[in-house]
């Protein structure tokens, strides 16, 4: 990895705790506030990260850390509550 890139989420994850704290005062969902930060920090806003390869980086990095968080709040019991709904509507959808 290159120094360019460690800066690049140096910026990000210090724009992301400002945004988020923010938002959380106000009561606005947190990923919300990572929307906005991306779109604050990315190329056609403040042009904090310009380059489109970290861009790209920066993307597939968000990614992986919102299915980990959907994964640790993922609740075999609910999807045990749910099953029917989901269950019917994959069904329903391949049809």
């Amino acid at each position: 990895m290159e120094p360019g890139v460690l800066k690049d989420i140096v910026i990000i994850f210090a724009l992301s705790t400002f945004v988020n704290f923010l938002f959380t005062r106000i009561k606005i969902p947190a990923i919300i506030g990572y929307l906005i930060t991306g779109i604050i920090a990315g190329p056609y806003l403040l042009k904090l990260i310009s380059s489109p390869e970290n861009v790209e980086v920066m993307a597939e990095i968000g990614v992986i850390l919102l299915m980990f968080t959907i994964g640790l709040e993922f609740s075999l019991n609910h999807l045990l509550n749910i099953r029917r709904v989901v269950f019917l509507g994959g069904s329903c959808s391949c049809c």
